[in-house]
């Protein structure tokens, strides 16, 4: 018969029930293919099945975990004996003496040099006690720190990396001595290498012998690969040449898993879904600590859990290119209590029976189980935004094994039901839990103190402490007025009384407009990025040109000026001397301090930023100077090379002034204005762009020609700030 049969509803019931069935056992004992998302590994039911990102997201949470978890650790543990086949894998590195403590260095920041609580300026003197004991007393200190010294402000001039750490207040023995104040107090040093800084003056040697050489010099630790998706096997022939055993540590995932045999450490910025996560690294190799970092979170609790799900350390970094990212109080004691159990059982941290995804007894709570040494540790999160604390998890069991709460402090009784014990411990919303078993004997005298001292730190829970985020306040420093002046002094140029727009842009690479980015004005409620505010502008004075190398002559001759930090200062001359022909060039290698101190004995002052902009651009808000198109003959051809020309003469490119007269405000060199400071950064508003711009790279101090555009140079001390690039020039007042 051609015609079809119908069949009864319930029939097509029963065949859709065996239908799916099937499915349902195919899929069971279809075999799981473990594949790696990036640096990252999912858990059970959690494996790629074709889907949408977006579906895979939206259906993860559904899926069965408990009843997966024994084939997929079985297939995780496979892969991972492939893997290692595959790459013939020497664990010589992680069994290297002289580099375990790369195992336990769980807590790093990256700390800027210009950073307050790290060098004071006044006294000019670093000062690592009390960056240090900022840093225990919020979230109980650090294990290693990365010395950031180079980034923003490379490209400024033809400086390259190795000379910005040459440059550093009181030089390499300086260097030297913050590093070995560290390491007494038990931290270690890492500083980084910029492979992207290939625009800049030639080192004449290739960068991994460069930083190699200079590491050992100073006595540092480590290598952090900035922008690196490993760092190459000649980095590990070099630190080892040069005799001093060095970490490497790249900021990204490898691009070869080959590296993960000399890469003892690495940089995690990870997923962090609602179900965690494995890191590929340490399934691979335990020994491998990686930092889990998201450098612009206000809220940590994400990168932390699954630090802690996975036994990974944490990048604490704040002072991210002067805008401060601080830890919430919160999230501070967070990862204090987190980093006291892992300093509490390091061993196990580092174990290579890790198990992650044992089973728990309530959804949306994660556990890893680390064995070793007849000792086990779980460490386990809550994902939910609500408490639980019954029946946490059920573990295998022995007589007289004893659990203990690290969290919180204190030995839990089991509910033992067979040869399981049930632990029933209360875990906050978003919280943790770690829990340490023993079998029989006493209680050892170190951890009887650790758990004294997080029974302590418990009686607060994480609730009790604020997660509220807020950016930090910025203040101008004040500028004295002149003498007033009733018209235009000798080379100066009058700039009559007006109205203007004065909007600007900070042009930061990185931190988009986040709150406490670039700087924050007088009448501004907070530092953004982005500013617009109405001047009604009084009549003043200001430099037709920038200060020469002439003018800046017969000041320091006059005033007989010798500044107390004289590295770099009028590095392109001879000593104190002009070299012929260059008495009409913009002075440079001057620090802001140096540029207030001819102001003050010329009877003038540098200008605030909106007196430079509204003499730059009058009150029609123009781009340049002389209009809204680019005209290559009003400015300074560029150099782009590797050396760096002297700039060209003042007064050369008269196309290009303001329509007031003022002439080489932009693309001959930056100029000085505003100088801005929160608790932790100084940092001077830079205005003018130059004509030198390195090539090779977008991360180079980025260029502000545009009249709305400014550039925020970080300031620590004369010695580093001097620059090439930077000159200024001076305003009076008008009575």
């Amino acid at each position: 018969m051609c015609g079809s049969i119908s069949q009864p509803s319930s029939w097509r019931s029963v065949a859709a029930g065996l239908l799916m069935l099937a499915l349902n056992v195919q899929a069971q004992v279809a075999p799981i293919a473990i594949k790696p998302r990036g640096s990252q590994l999912a858990g059970p039911a959690q494996e790629d099945r074709g889907e949408p990102d977006w579906q895979a997201r939206m259906n993860n949470w559904q899926r069965d975990h408990a009843g997966s978890f024994e084939p997929w650790l079985q297939a995780m543990r496979d892969w991972r004996t492939q893997q290692l086949a595959t790459l013939g894998y020497d664990d010589a590195q992680y069994r290297r003496a002289d580099l375990l403590w790369t195992q336990r260095n769980f807590v790093q920041p990256q700390a800027m040099v210009e950073d307050r609580y790290l060098y004071d300026p006044l006294t000019r003197r670093y000062t690592p006690d009390r960056y240090l004991a900022d840093l225990e007393q919020r979230y109980g200190g650090i294990d290693s720190v990365l010395l950031w010294p180079v980034y923003p402000n490379l490209g400024i001039d033809d400086r390259n990396q190795w000379d910005m750490l040459r440059d550093l207040p009181g030089g390499l023995p300086a260097l030297r001595q913050l590093v070995k104040d560290f390491q007494s107090r038990g931290v270690r040093v890492l500083l980084p290498v910029l492979p992207w800084d290939n625009g800049s003056r030639d080192e004449g040697r290739p960068m991994p012998e460069a930083i190699a050489a200079l590491l050992a010099e100073i006595g540092a630790d480590g290598i952090n690969g900035d922008t690196m998706d490993g760092l190459p096997l000649a980095y590990r022939k070099a630190a080892d040449a040069s005799g001093r055993a060095l970490l490497l540590q790249p900021e990204l995932s490898f691009k070869d898993d080959a590296m993960l045999a000399f890469n003892q450490q690495s940089w995690g910025y990870w997923d962090t879904p609602f179900v965690p996560m494995v890191s590929k690294w340490k399934w691979l190799e335990p020994r491998h600590l990686i930092h889990v970092s998201d450098r612009w979170a206000t809220d940590r609790h994400n990168i932390m859990q699954a630090a802690f799900f996975n036994g990974a350390g944490i990048q604490s970094w704040e002072n991210i290119w002067g805008w401060w990212n601080q830890f919430t109080p919160r999230d501070a004691e967070a990862l204090r209590r987190i980093g006291n159990i892992y300093r509490a059982v390091p061993e196990l941290i580092s174990s290579p029976d890790w198990t992650p995804h044992l089973p728990t007894q309530h959804y949306g709570i994660y556990a890893s189980r680390f064995d070793g040494g007849g000792r086990t540790l779980w460490t386990l999160v809550n994902r939910n935004t609500f408490a639980l604390d019954e029946a946490i998890i059920k573990v295998a069991h022995q007589p007289g094994r004893r659990y203990f709460d690290l969290w919180r402090g204190v030995e839990l009784s089991a509910r033992v039901d067979g040869t399981e014990a049930v632990l029933s411990f209360e875990m906050e919303p978003l919280g943790y839990g770690a829990v340490l078993a023993l079998d029989g004997g006493a209680l050892p005298a170190e951890l009887a103190a650790f758990l004294k001292m997080q029974r302590a730190r418990a009686s607060e829970p994480l609730s009790a402490y604020s997660a509220e985020w807020k950016p930090l306040p910025q203040t101008m420093l004040p500028i004295a007025p002149t003498a007033a002046a009733s018209q235009a002094p000798s080379g100066m140029v009058e700039i009559p009384a007006g109205e203007f727009d004065f909007r600007v842009t900070g042009v930061e690479i990185e931190g988009e407009n986040r709150p406490g980015m670039d700087v924050q004005y007088p009448w501004e409620a907070l530092p953004r990025r982005a500013h617009l505010h109405r001047m009604a502008m009084q009549r003043f004075f200001i430099d037709r040109t920038p200060v020469t190398n002439e003018q800046f002559k017969a000041f320091i001759d006059a005033a007989d000026y010798r500044p107390a930090d004289a590295h770099n200062f009028l590095k392109a001359w001879s000593g104190r001397s002009l070299r012929p022909g260059e008495e009409q060039r913009p002075v440079t290698w001057v620090s802001i301090e140096d540029a207030r101190a001819y102001c003050q004995w010329a009877g003038k002052r540098l200008p605030h930023e909106w007196e430079w902009q509204y003499a730059a651009q009058g009150s029609d808000g123009r781009l340049y100077p002389w209009g809204n198109q680019w005209l290559a003959a009003a400015a300074p051809a560029p150099a782009n090379g590797r050396a760096m020309p002297p700039p060209a003469p003042v007064g050369t490119h008269p196309l290009g002034a303001s329509p007031f007269g003022v002439e080489d405000m932009v693309g001959l060199v930056w100029q000085w204005t505003d100088e801005f400071a929160d608790e932790h950064t100084r940092a001077a508003v830079l205005r003018g762009g130059s004509f030198y711009r390195p090539q090779g790279s977008h991360w180079y101090f980025p260029h502000a020609h545009k009249l709305g555009e400014h550039g925020k140079y970080l300031l620590m001390a004369p010695a580093k700030d001097r620059a090439g690039g930077i000159g200024f020039r001076c305003v009076v007042d008008a009575s």
